[in-house]
Protein backbone atom coordinates (compact mmCIF):
# COMPACT_ATOMS: atom_id res chain seq x y z
CA UNK A 1 0.00 0.00 0.00
CA UNK A 2 1.47 3.48 -1.05
CA UNK A 3 1.13 6.77 0.93
CA UNK A 4 0.52 9.91 -0.08
CA UNK A 5 2.55 12.54 2.29
CA UNK A 6 2.07 16.30 0.26
CA UNK A 7 4.97 17.59 0.63
CA UNK A 8 6.14 21.31 1.25
CA UNK A 9 9.74 21.62 1.71
CA UNK A 10 11.99 24.68 2.60
CA UNK A 11 15.10 23.59 4.20
CA UNK A 12 16.55 21.47 1.65
CA UNK A 13 16.68 24.57 -0.37
CA UNK A 14 18.86 26.38 1.95
CA UNK A 15 22.39 26.02 1.19
CA UNK A 16 23.90 22.80 1.42
CA UNK A 17 25.91 23.76 4.24
CA UNK A 18 23.15 23.27 6.39
CA UNK A 19 23.17 19.39 5.74
CA UNK A 20 24.05 16.30 3.67
CA UNK A 21 21.22 15.40 1.27
CA UNK A 22 20.74 11.23 1.41
CA UNK A 23 17.88 8.66 1.73
CA UNK A 24 17.64 6.30 5.09
CA UNK A 25 19.21 2.97 4.77
CA UNK A 26 16.82 0.43 4.06
CA UNK A 27 16.20 -2.85 6.34
CA UNK A 28 14.72 -6.16 5.96
CA UNK A 29 11.66 -6.72 7.08
CA UNK A 30 9.35 -3.90 7.98
CA UNK A 31 6.21 -4.26 10.49
CA UNK A 32 4.42 -1.56 11.29
CA UNK A 33 3.73 -1.47 15.61
CA UNK A 34 2.30 1.97 16.12
CA UNK A 35 0.38 4.50 13.11
CA UNK A 36 -0.70 7.91 14.47
CA UNK A 37 -4.51 7.92 12.64
CA UNK A 38 -5.10 11.41 14.42
CA UNK A 39 -1.54 12.90 13.67
CA UNK A 40 -1.93 11.14 10.17
CA UNK A 41 -5.50 13.47 9.56
CA UNK A 42 -4.13 16.85 10.98
CA UNK A 43 -0.79 16.34 8.35
CA UNK A 44 -3.10 15.24 5.38
CA UNK A 45 -1.43 11.46 5.59
CA UNK A 46 -4.02 8.91 4.25
CA UNK A 47 -3.04 5.43 4.76
CA UNK A 48 0.08 3.97 6.74
CA UNK A 49 2.97 2.28 4.99
CA UNK A 50 5.60 0.17 6.56
CA UNK A 51 8.04 0.78 3.27
CA UNK A 52 7.69 4.22 3.84
CA UNK A 53 8.48 4.81 7.60
CA UNK A 54 11.02 2.18 7.72
CA UNK A 55 12.74 3.89 5.39
CA UNK A 56 12.54 1.60 1.98
CA UNK A 57 10.72 3.66 0.31
CA UNK A 58 11.57 7.59 -0.81
CA UNK A 59 8.03 8.84 -1.79
CA UNK A 60 7.38 11.33 -4.40
CA UNK A 61 8.07 15.10 -3.59
CA UNK A 62 10.01 14.25 -0.66
CA UNK A 63 14.13 15.66 -0.16
CA UNK A 64 15.53 13.16 2.31
CA UNK A 65 18.61 15.13 4.70
CA UNK A 66 20.71 14.87 7.62
CA UNK A 67 20.71 18.23 8.89
CA UNK A 68 24.13 19.47 11.09
CA UNK A 69 24.39 21.12 13.90
CA UNK A 70 26.81 21.45 17.10
CA UNK A 71 25.93 21.95 20.56
CA UNK A 72 27.44 21.82 24.25
CA UNK A 73 26.97 18.47 25.73
CA UNK A 74 26.86 18.26 29.37
CA UNK A 75 28.61 22.02 29.40
CA UNK A 76 31.31 20.96 27.26
CA UNK A 77 30.84 22.38 23.02
CA UNK A 78 31.33 19.45 20.68
CA UNK A 79 32.00 21.27 17.51
CA UNK A 80 30.00 18.95 15.39
CA UNK A 81 27.09 16.48 15.63
CA UNK A 82 24.47 16.35 13.41
CA UNK A 83 21.63 14.07 12.25
CA UNK A 84 23.81 11.09 13.19
CA UNK A 85 20.51 8.28 13.18
CA UNK A 86 17.92 10.55 11.36
CA UNK A 87 16.86 11.58 7.83
CA UNK A 88 14.64 14.22 7.22
CA UNK A 89 12.18 12.81 4.82
CA UNK A 90 10.46 17.08 4.02
CA UNK A 91 7.83 18.93 5.29
CA UNK A 92 3.70 19.43 4.75
CA UNK A 93 1.34 22.21 5.75
CA UNK A 94 -0.95 20.75 8.17
CA UNK A 95 -4.35 21.27 8.36
CA UNK A 96 -4.15 24.48 10.88
CA UNK A 97 -1.70 25.88 8.04
CA UNK A 98 1.20 25.09 10.16
CA UNK A 99 4.72 23.50 8.38
CA UNK A 100 5.65 20.66 10.15
CA UNK A 101 8.91 18.04 9.68
CA UNK A 102 8.65 14.54 8.90
CA UNK A 103 11.48 12.96 10.18
CA UNK A 104 12.97 9.08 10.79
CA UNK A 105 15.01 8.50 13.80
CA UNK A 106 16.80 5.67 13.19
CA UNK A 107 17.11 4.99 9.78
CA UNK A 108 20.65 4.42 9.31
CA UNK A 109 24.10 5.97 9.39
CA UNK A 110 24.81 9.67 8.05
CA UNK A 111 28.02 11.56 7.82
CA UNK A 112 26.88 12.69 11.25
CA UNK A 113 27.01 9.03 13.13
CA UNK A 114 30.72 10.06 14.73
CA UNK A 115 31.28 5.95 14.62
CA UNK A 116 27.42 5.12 15.33
CA UNK A 117 25.50 2.39 13.89
CA UNK A 118 22.53 5.31 12.95
CA UNK A 119 20.00 2.72 14.30
CA UNK A 120 17.57 2.64 17.49
CA UNK A 121 16.25 -0.02 19.12
CA UNK A 122 12.77 -0.67 19.65
CA UNK A 123 12.92 0.19 23.40
CA UNK A 124 13.54 3.82 22.86
CA UNK A 125 11.42 4.23 19.77
CA UNK A 126 8.39 3.11 21.83
CA UNK A 127 9.70 5.43 25.00
CA UNK A 128 9.81 8.38 22.97
CA UNK A 129 6.30 7.62 21.17
CA UNK A 130 4.43 7.29 24.27
CA UNK A 131 6.21 9.96 26.45
CA UNK A 132 5.85 12.68 23.18
CA UNK A 133 2.24 11.62 22.77
CA UNK A 134 1.60 11.72 26.65
CA UNK A 135 3.55 15.24 26.46
CA UNK A 136 0.75 16.77 23.82
CA UNK A 137 -2.24 15.21 25.68
CA UNK A 138 -0.78 17.44 28.66
CA UNK A 139 -1.11 20.39 26.35
CA UNK A 140 2.74 20.63 26.61
CA UNK A 141 4.60 21.90 23.33
CA UNK A 142 6.06 18.57 21.75
CA UNK A 143 7.65 16.65 19.06
CA UNK A 144 5.10 13.96 17.84
CA UNK A 145 5.00 10.14 17.37
CA UNK A 146 3.45 9.34 13.47
CA UNK A 147 4.51 5.77 13.21
CA UNK A 148 6.72 2.79 14.89
CA UNK A 149 7.72 0.56 12.55
CA UNK A 150 10.22 -2.81 13.46
CA UNK A 151 12.81 -3.36 11.04
CA UNK A 152 13.29 -7.05 11.21
CA UNK A 153 17.44 -6.26 12.07
CA UNK A 154 19.13 -6.70 15.21
CA UNK A 155 20.42 -3.86 16.96
CA UNK A 156 23.36 -4.01 19.10
CA UNK A 157 23.86 -2.47 22.51
CA UNK A 158 25.65 -3.28 25.54
CA UNK A 159 22.40 -5.61 26.23
CA UNK A 160 23.66 -7.65 23.20
CA UNK A 161 21.24 -8.00 20.28
CA UNK A 162 18.04 -6.01 20.67
CA UNK A 163 15.01 -5.69 17.79
CA UNK A 164 15.06 -2.41 15.60
CA UNK A 165 13.24 -0.13 14.75
CA UNK A 166 11.98 3.41 13.47
CA UNK A 167 10.65 6.36 14.56
CA UNK A 168 8.80 8.68 12.68
CA UNK A 169 8.51 11.78 14.27
CA UNK A 170 7.02 15.33 13.59
CA UNK A 171 7.98 18.66 15.02
CA UNK A 172 7.69 22.14 14.22
CA UNK A 173 11.17 22.14 12.74
CA UNK A 174 14.48 20.33 14.12
CA UNK A 175 16.43 23.75 14.45
CA UNK A 176 18.08 24.09 17.70
CA UNK A 177 20.17 25.96 19.64
CA UNK A 178 23.19 23.95 18.12
CA UNK A 179 22.08 24.62 14.89
CA UNK A 180 23.00 28.33 15.23
CA UNK A 181 26.54 27.76 16.94
CA UNK A 182 28.05 25.50 14.44
CA UNK A 183 28.03 28.26 12.48
CA UNK A 184 29.08 31.19 15.04
CA UNK A 185 31.76 28.72 15.87
CA UNK A 186 33.10 28.34 12.50
CA UNK A 187 32.70 31.72 11.81
CA UNK A 188 30.24 31.28 9.09
CA UNK A 189 28.45 34.49 9.19
CA UNK A 190 26.68 34.31 5.91
CA UNK A 191 25.25 30.82 6.93
CA UNK A 192 24.49 31.99 10.18
CA UNK A 193 22.31 35.01 9.08
CA UNK A 194 20.35 32.69 6.61
CA UNK A 195 19.80 30.45 9.21
CA UNK A 196 18.27 33.23 11.22
CA UNK A 197 16.06 34.77 8.67
CA UNK A 198 15.05 31.60 7.96
CA UNK A 199 14.13 30.53 11.86
CA UNK A 200 12.27 33.56 12.20
CA UNK A 201 10.41 33.54 8.81
CA UNK A 202 9.64 29.89 10.02
CA UNK A 203 8.56 30.22 13.61
CA UNK A 204 8.55 33.88 15.33
CA UNK A 205 7.80 36.36 12.31
CA UNK A 206 6.89 39.37 13.97
CA UNK A 207 9.98 39.78 15.87
CA UNK A 208 12.37 42.19 14.32
CA UNK A 209 16.15 41.13 13.85
CA UNK A 210 18.14 38.48 15.88
CA UNK A 211 17.81 40.14 19.39
CA UNK A 212 13.83 39.64 18.86
CA UNK A 213 14.26 36.00 17.68
CA UNK A 214 16.48 35.77 20.67
CA UNK A 215 13.68 37.31 22.91
CA UNK A 216 10.64 35.17 21.14
CA UNK A 217 13.01 31.71 21.87
CA UNK A 218 13.48 32.90 25.48
CA UNK A 219 10.03 33.58 26.47
CA UNK A 220 9.16 29.92 24.58
CA UNK A 221 11.85 27.86 26.23
CA UNK A 222 10.53 29.89 29.81
CA UNK A 223 7.48 28.60 29.46
CA UNK A 224 8.37 25.20 28.67
CA UNK A 225 10.23 24.41 31.06
CA UNK A 226 7.96 25.68 33.39
CA UNK A 227 5.40 23.16 31.99
CA UNK A 228 7.47 20.62 32.49
CA UNK A 229 8.14 21.18 36.06
CA UNK A 230 4.55 21.74 36.83
CA UNK A 231 3.72 17.71 35.65
CA UNK A 232 7.00 16.13 37.06
CA UNK A 233 9.02 15.57 34.13
CA UNK A 234 12.78 15.71 33.63
CA UNK A 235 14.12 15.78 30.72
CA UNK A 236 17.24 14.70 31.36
CA UNK A 237 19.22 15.71 28.41
CA UNK A 238 18.74 19.45 27.98
CA UNK A 239 22.08 19.49 25.97
CA UNK A 240 22.01 22.94 23.74
CA UNK A 241 21.72 20.39 20.92
CA UNK A 242 18.33 19.12 22.14
CA UNK A 243 16.54 22.68 22.48
CA UNK A 244 14.38 23.75 19.89
CA UNK A 245 14.13 27.31 18.21
CA UNK A 246 10.09 26.25 18.16
CA UNK A 247 10.09 26.09 21.73
CA UNK A 248 8.71 22.17 21.71
CA UNK A 249 10.24 19.23 23.94
CA UNK A 250 12.40 17.50 21.92
CA UNK A 251 14.70 14.41 22.33
CA UNK A 252 12.98 12.21 24.59
CA UNK A 253 16.18 9.78 25.45
CA UNK A 254 16.89 9.31 29.08
CA UNK A 255 13.53 11.35 30.31
CA UNK A 256 11.23 10.50 32.97
CA UNK A 257 8.15 11.86 35.08
CA UNK A 258 8.87 11.65 38.66
CA UNK A 259 7.04 9.62 41.69
CA UNK A 260 8.13 10.63 44.89
CA UNK A 261 8.97 14.27 44.71
CA UNK A 262 12.38 15.10 44.85
CA UNK A 263 14.32 18.87 43.86
CA UNK A 264 17.31 16.99 43.21
CA UNK A 265 15.66 14.06 41.27
CA UNK A 266 17.77 12.79 38.56
CA UNK A 267 16.87 9.37 36.24
CA UNK A 268 19.62 9.54 33.32
CA UNK A 269 22.17 7.24 33.58
CA UNK A 270 24.61 9.95 32.01
CA UNK A 271 23.90 12.87 33.89
CA UNK A 272 26.18 11.42 36.88
CA UNK A 273 26.94 15.10 38.50
CA UNK A 274 23.37 16.00 38.45
CA UNK A 275 23.44 18.86 36.07
CA UNK A 276 19.99 17.97 34.54
CA UNK A 277 17.97 17.38 38.01
CA UNK A 278 14.14 18.11 38.10
CA UNK A 279 15.58 21.65 39.82
CA UNK A 280 18.12 22.80 37.72
CA UNK A 281 16.39 22.92 35.03
CA UNK A 282 15.31 26.36 35.05
CA UNK A 283 18.93 27.18 35.30
CA UNK A 284 20.12 25.05 32.50
CA UNK A 285 17.41 26.71 29.39
CA UNK A 286 18.26 30.53 30.75
CA UNK A 287 22.30 28.69 30.36
CA UNK A 288 21.43 27.93 27.04
CA UNK A 289 19.47 30.83 25.86
CA UNK A 290 23.17 32.61 26.90
CA UNK A 291 24.51 30.14 24.32
CA UNK A 292 21.98 31.35 21.82
CA UNK A 293 22.46 34.93 22.54
CA UNK A 294 26.18 34.13 21.77
CA UNK A 295 25.88 32.42 18.51
CA UNK A 296 23.54 35.76 17.58
CA UNK A 297 25.68 38.47 18.37
CA UNK A 298 28.00 37.13 16.08
CA UNK A 299 25.96 38.96 13.56
CA UNK A 300 26.53 42.20 14.35
CA UNK A 301 29.33 44.70 13.65
CA UNK A 302 28.61 46.92 16.99
CA UNK A 303 29.66 43.70 19.29
CA UNK A 304 29.27 46.08 22.76
CA UNK A 305 26.11 47.49 22.27
CA UNK A 306 24.92 43.63 20.95
CA UNK A 307 26.17 42.29 23.95
CA UNK A 308 24.17 44.73 25.93
CA UNK A 309 21.05 43.76 24.20
CA UNK A 310 21.23 40.05 24.23
CA UNK A 311 22.24 40.40 28.21
CA UNK A 312 19.04 41.94 29.01
CA UNK A 313 17.36 39.47 27.19
CA UNK A 314 19.17 36.67 28.67
CA UNK A 315 18.79 38.37 32.52
CA UNK A 316 15.34 38.69 31.76
CA UNK A 317 14.85 34.78 31.32
CA UNK A 318 14.79 33.88 35.22
CA UNK A 319 11.70 36.32 35.68
CA UNK A 320 10.04 34.64 33.05
CA UNK A 321 10.79 31.74 34.04
CA UNK A 322 9.50 32.19 37.75
CA UNK A 323 6.42 33.87 36.90
CA UNK A 324 5.23 31.07 34.82
CA UNK A 325 6.11 28.33 37.30
CA UNK A 326 4.08 30.84 39.64
CA UNK A 327 1.17 31.03 37.65
CA UNK A 328 1.04 27.06 36.53
CA UNK A 329 1.73 25.67 40.02
CA UNK A 330 -0.21 28.11 41.42
CA UNK A 331 -3.28 26.54 39.48
CA UNK A 332 -2.06 23.27 40.66
CA UNK A 333 -3.59 24.24 44.05
CA UNK A 334 -6.55 26.25 42.63
CA UNK A 335 -5.29 29.76 42.43
CA UNK A 336 -6.61 31.78 39.32
CA UNK A 337 -4.56 34.81 39.67
CA UNK A 338 -1.09 33.42 42.05
CA UNK A 339 0.80 36.16 43.11
CA UNK A 340 4.31 36.86 44.94
CA UNK A 341 2.49 36.30 47.98
CA UNK A 342 1.39 33.12 47.17
CA UNK A 343 4.87 31.53 46.56
CA UNK A 344 5.38 30.62 49.93
CA UNK A 345 2.27 28.17 50.11
CA UNK A 346 3.41 26.55 47.07
CA UNK A 347 6.81 25.89 48.42
CA UNK A 348 5.69 24.53 51.29
CA UNK A 349 3.99 21.85 50.07
CA UNK A 350 6.89 21.02 47.79
CA UNK A 351 9.18 20.94 50.78
CA UNK A 352 6.36 19.16 52.83
CA UNK A 353 5.74 16.37 49.98
CA UNK A 354 9.86 16.08 49.77
CA UNK A 355 10.41 15.86 53.15
CA UNK A 356 7.99 13.06 53.27
CA UNK A 357 8.29 11.24 50.07
CA UNK A 358 4.99 11.63 48.49
CA UNK A 359 3.99 11.50 44.57
CA UNK A 360 3.99 14.05 42.78
CA UNK A 361 0.95 13.42 40.38
CA UNK A 362 -1.07 11.91 43.31
CA UNK A 363 -0.65 14.35 45.91
CA UNK A 364 -1.47 17.35 43.45
CA UNK A 365 -4.61 15.12 42.04
CA UNK A 366 -5.90 14.01 45.26
CA UNK A 367 -6.26 17.73 46.73
CA UNK A 368 -9.65 18.21 44.88
CA UNK A 369 -10.62 15.29 47.32
CA UNK A 370 -10.70 14.46 50.91
CA UNK A 371 -7.80 12.27 50.19
CA UNK A 372 -5.18 14.21 49.62
CA UNK A 373 -3.99 14.13 53.83
CA UNK A 374 -3.57 10.05 53.15
CA UNK A 375 -0.79 10.96 50.88
CA UNK A 376 1.41 12.17 53.64
CA UNK A 377 2.91 9.87 57.00
CA UNK A 378 2.83 13.38 58.85
CA UNK A 379 -0.79 14.03 58.67
CA UNK A 380 -0.80 16.88 61.22
CA UNK A 381 1.49 18.49 59.09
CA UNK A 382 -0.10 18.45 55.96
CA UNK A 383 -3.66 19.62 58.24
CA UNK A 384 -1.40 22.73 59.01
CA UNK A 385 -0.71 23.62 55.75
CA UNK A 386 -4.04 22.37 54.42
CA UNK A 387 -5.60 25.31 57.01
CA UNK A 388 -3.74 28.02 55.34
CA UNK A 389 -4.54 26.60 51.75
CA UNK A 390 -8.23 26.58 52.71
CA UNK A 391 -8.64 29.93 53.50
CA UNK A 392 -7.22 30.72 49.59
CA UNK A 393 -10.82 29.53 48.53
CA UNK A 394 -8.97 27.29 45.79
CA UNK A 395 -10.65 26.29 42.48
CA UNK A 396 -11.55 22.87 42.19
CA UNK A 397 -12.83 23.25 38.90
CA UNK A 398 -9.25 24.58 37.75
CA UNK A 399 -7.42 21.80 39.25
CA UNK A 400 -9.13 19.28 37.62
CA UNK A 401 -7.24 20.65 34.22
CA UNK A 402 -4.00 21.05 35.59
CA UNK A 403 -3.73 17.99 37.32
CA UNK A 404 -2.92 14.62 35.73
CA UNK A 405 -4.61 11.30 37.39
CA UNK A 406 -1.99 9.71 34.92
CA UNK A 407 1.19 10.02 33.64
CA UNK A 408 3.59 7.65 31.81
CA UNK A 409 5.59 6.00 35.14
CA UNK A 410 8.97 4.77 34.19
CA UNK A 411 7.93 1.29 35.62
CA UNK A 412 5.01 0.78 33.10
CA UNK A 413 7.21 2.17 30.20
CA UNK A 414 9.95 -0.68 31.44
CA UNK A 415 6.74 -2.93 31.43
CA UNK A 416 5.64 -1.74 28.07
CA UNK A 417 8.90 -2.24 26.55
CA UNK A 418 9.66 -5.58 27.81
CA UNK A 419 6.15 -6.74 26.22
CA UNK A 420 6.35 -5.65 23.35
CA UNK A 421 10.01 -7.06 22.88
CA UNK A 422 8.17 -10.35 23.19
CA UNK A 423 5.74 -9.50 20.54
CA UNK A 424 2.89 -8.56 22.96
CA UNK A 425 1.94 -4.98 22.19
CA UNK A 426 -1.22 -4.75 24.08
CA UNK A 427 0.17 -3.11 27.26
CA UNK A 428 1.52 -0.28 24.47
CA UNK A 429 -1.82 -0.15 23.59
CA UNK A 430 -3.28 0.07 27.26
CA UNK A 431 -1.06 2.79 27.88
CA UNK A 432 -1.81 4.63 25.10
CA UNK A 433 -5.21 4.98 25.82
CA UNK A 434 -5.11 5.82 29.08
CA UNK A 435 -2.34 8.43 28.28
CA UNK A 436 -4.48 10.10 25.89
CA UNK A 437 -7.08 11.51 28.59
CA UNK A 438 -4.56 12.11 31.04
CA UNK A 439 -7.39 13.99 33.58
CA UNK A 440 -9.41 10.58 33.89
CA UNK A 441 -8.79 8.02 35.69
CA UNK A 442 -9.62 5.85 33.28
CA UNK A 443 -7.47 2.20 34.19
CA UNK A 444 -6.97 2.20 37.75
CA UNK A 445 -3.98 0.08 37.91
CA UNK A 446 -1.93 2.89 35.78
CA UNK A 447 -2.67 5.15 37.96
CA UNK A 448 -0.92 3.73 40.84
CA UNK A 449 3.22 4.60 41.93
CA UNK A 450 5.29 2.00 41.33
CA UNK A 451 5.76 -0.51 44.78
CA UNK A 452 9.38 -0.90 45.75
CA UNK A 453 10.01 -3.67 43.34
CA UNK A 454 8.77 -1.89 40.79
CA UNK A 455 10.58 1.39 40.75
CA UNK A 456 13.32 2.43 37.94
CA UNK A 457 16.13 4.36 39.23
CA UNK A 458 17.62 5.44 35.91
CA UNK A 459 16.56 5.82 32.62
CA UNK A 460 18.86 5.56 29.19
CA UNK A 461 19.83 6.97 25.84
CA UNK A 462 19.39 3.72 23.78
CA UNK A 463 22.19 5.16 21.57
Amino acid sequence: MTVHIPFDNSYATLPGAFYTRLDPTPVSAPNMLAWNDALATELGIAKPDAQVFAGNTVPDGAAPLAQLYAGHQFGTYNPQLGDGRAILLGEVIDTCGVRRDIQLKGSGPTPYSRMGDGRAWLGPVLREYVVSEAMHALGIPTTRALAAVATGDPVYREQGALPGAVLTRVAASHLRVGTFQIFAHRGHIDELRTLTDYATARHWPDPDGPMGLLAAVCAAQAELVAAWMSVGFIHGVMNTDNCTISGETIDYGPCAFMDAYSEGRVFSSIDQMGRYAFGNQPRIAVWNMAQLATALIQLFEDKDKAVEEATAIVHAMPGQLQAAWLRRFGAKIGLTDASAEDQPLIEDLLALMQTQGTDFTNTFAALRTDTARDQFTDRDAFDQWATRWQACNPDTDLMATTNPQIIPRNHRIEAMIEAAVADDMAPFERLMGALSQPYEVTDANLHRPPTAQEIVPATFCGT
